[in-house]
């Protein structure tokens, strides 16, 4: 029989101390979250006035109103979901296809071809260059303008090198090749099947990405049917903030004024909910790609 070491009085404050630690980090990170969500339930002047703390008071689904009777909003969040989409695969395929060469040693000058793309970390054309390049490819008002300019990021190439490099043995390959079996077919049967991990770490990233971004959108696109769902609400944002020199009631300001404040917390809200809820099934790719990035390849 197997007896249990029993904990010394030592012990005990340490899993205390332990305890109280990760419930204050706990409440540190989860409150603000849970502040915004009844803040966007609560009426404005409690929350303004500091009476809003663990539970929403004066109820109210008057900001969440306001927000979807605007028809735009479905359609942002149907191009939000095409944009993620197509952005992830357009980015794995990339990547995945650009960092598999330059993690094998016997691709000739994959060094320089590897600093090639770290100059890029440091220097940009800039925001004018970009927007005639997009301009001139024909990409403004389309799907693509949202998609191609950033479909490649260095720091995604890094860590899917570094995967590649630290987690596929060199002795695959070679065993692939002396079963006659050519580079493209050994990259298709072989290693896309081992790397699932870093394909799901740079799709979620790039969704991500995609889906909280809407600075490209405010460039390349014109037409508000390709708008995002990020731009529709801050357009939606921006309207309700109250005009001071067009408004000379006091209560008809201190009004609009409320209903901004509710349209800001459920905005915050519409936007988060669908990566608040996939997140927790997906979190151990997101701690795998921060474990990848960590070591140098």
């Amino acid at each position: 029989m197997i007896f249990a070491k029993r904990k010394t009085r030592e012990d005990i404050m340490f899993d205390l101390i332990n305890y109280i630690i990760l419930a204050v980090t706990v409440l540190i990170v989860l409150y603000p979250l849970y502040f915004i969500v009844i803040a966007s339930l609560s009426d404005p002047n409690l929350v303004q006035s500091g009476h809003v703390f663990l539970f929403p008071k004066g109820f109210t689904l008057e900001g969440y109103k306001r927000i979807f009777n605007d028809s735009s909003i479905l359609t942002g969040y149907k191009n939000s979901v095409i944009y993620a989409a197509l952005g992830a695969i357009v980015t794995v395929t990339l990547t995945i296809t650009a960092a598999y060469p330059l993690s094998r040693k016997d691709f000739y000058g994959r060094n320089f071809f590897m600093a090639m793309f770290m100059v890029t970390m440091f220097f940009g054309g800039g925001l004018i260059p970009t927007y005639l390049v997009v301009k001139n490819l024909h990409m403004l008002d389309t799907v693509w303008g949202m998609v191609i300019p950033n479909a490649v990021g260095v720091f995604n190439l890094i860590i899917t090198k570094t995967f590649f490099s630290m987690s596929i043995p060199e002795e695959i390959r070679e065993a692939a090749a002396i079963d006659g079996c050519s580079d493209i077919k050994c990259f298709i049967k072989i290693i896309l099947p081992l790397s699932k991990p870093i394909i799901a770490v740079i799709a979620l990233f790039t969704i991500v990405g995609q889906w909280n971004g809407y600075f490209d959108a405010l460039i390349y696109i014109n037409k508000e049917k390709l708008y995002p769902l990020q731009l529709i609400l801050r357009n939606i944002l921006i309207q309700s903030q109250p005009q001071q020199g067009m408004v000379t009631d006091v209560d008809t300001l201190l009004a609009k004024e409320r209903v901004r404040q509710l349209i800001q917390y459920g905005v915050i809200i519409v936007s988060s909910l669908p990566l608040l809820i996939i997140y927790p099934f997906l979190q151990k790719y997101f701690v795998k790609g921060v474990m990848i990035g960590s070591i140098k390849g």
